[in-house]
């Protein structure tokens, strides 16, 4: 018998599918066309191989008994890098081949933008931390990519540092914390207050995202002009603070739609939506997000299939274990650990 309920089940699917529509609805500049798929950028494409590497490294821990998450989400990046045919990683190369089924999706093969700070980060083959990070990029995709990992007991800035450093690291903890809250079942504009009141951690990026995102959306109607001023650029510190500003601007289950098109008219390069999304679907689960947007979103199968198995290997261990027989014999192919 299953020990996942349906609001570990509701919350994980909304994070997911919220960040992937997000991301796609970001790609379109908020100019959302009227039929046609909605496709992912590499964001979106990166936040799956993330999702993947935490089963991986979940199913690594219950058949060795030691596991380090990082390096297992690391090892899921380069099989996204495989794929890709990212230069200077090929098949079979070093002895390595992509495993398991998202190595196997098309869509995630294809190549959707660029991802250049974690492309170097991989390419110059070194795990960062959060005490030596990989590379000095402060990019948004440290953000964007390990908002689930809050799903998981790990540190998200832990997986940011994998391959960015300074700002992002502190913007994908402070992203992360904001997660971990509404899935315990705080209500989104407490959880946003309650994580930018903390001074104990990244409160220096605190006070240039999150503080002024709030007290932006406490002053006035929501606005354009401040959107863009929140997050001018692709900086992960501009898509916490765009995104933030777009959710408390429009919080309610019933406002996500304005939510989304709203974060999506940043100057950010559409990641203050990925965000906004992500934020919104943990919030109020995948049943708030827009039907009509989310019937159309190329990886809504992919984003659903990976946040069902994050909670079901959570909870459940289908592979599993020293003490119990697995209860899906093909578990461990489709997530090698």
């Amino acid at each position: 018998m299953t020990k996942v309920t349906a609001e570990q089940l509701a919350t994980a699917r909304g994070c997911v599918l919220g960040l992937m529509l997000g991301d796609a609805i970001g790609a379109t500049g908020g100019k959302v066309p009227a039929t046609g798929p909605l496709a992912a950028t590499s964001a979106g494409q990166l936040a799956c191989f993330t999702v993947d590497g935490l089963i991986r490294a979940h199913v690594r821990h219950r058949h060795r008994g030691i596991c380090h998450p990082p390096s297992v989400v690391w090892e899921s990046y380069r099989n996204w890098a495989l794929i890709q045919g990212v230069p200077g990683f090929t098949v079979g190369g070093e002895g390595h081949r992509p495993g398991g089924w998202l190595a196997k999706v098309p869509a995630l093969a294809e190549r959707r933008g660029s991802a250049p700070a974690t492309v170097a980060a991989l390419q110059r083959r070194k795990i960062g931390t959060i005490d030596e990070p990989n590379g000095t990029s402060t990019g948004a995709h440290a953000l964007t990519r390990t908002l689930p990992v809050s799903l998981y007991p790990c540190d998200p800035a832990e997986m940011a540092a994998l391959t960015h450093a300074g700002d992002a690291v502190g913007a994908a903890g402070l992203g992360g914390a904001v997660v971990r809250l509404l899935a315990a079942g705080r209500p989104l504009v407490e959880a946003l207050e309650s994580v930018a009141a903390d001074l104990a951690g990244f409160a220096e990026v605190s006070q240039r995202s999150l503080v002024p995102a709030l007290s932006a959306a406490r002053s006035g109607a929501p606005s354009t002009g401040e959107l863009n001023r929140l997050a001018p650029d692709a900086r992960a510190v501009s898509a916490l603070a765009g995104g933030v500003y777009a959710v408390a601007c429009f919080p309610g289950r019933e406002t996500v739609r304005e939510a989304l098109l709203f974060a999506a008219s940043a100057g950010d390069g559409g990641h203050a939506v990925t965000v906004a999304g992500a934020l919104l679907g943990t919030a109020h689960g995948p049943d708030a997000l827009p039907v009509d947007w989310l019937s159309r979103l190329e990886l809504a199968w992919t984003a659903d299939t990976l946040a069902r198995d994050l909670v079901t290997e959570l909870h459940d261990s289908p592979s599993g274990g020293e003490y119990f027989p697995p209860t899906d014999p093909h578990w461990r192919t489709r997530y090698p650990g």
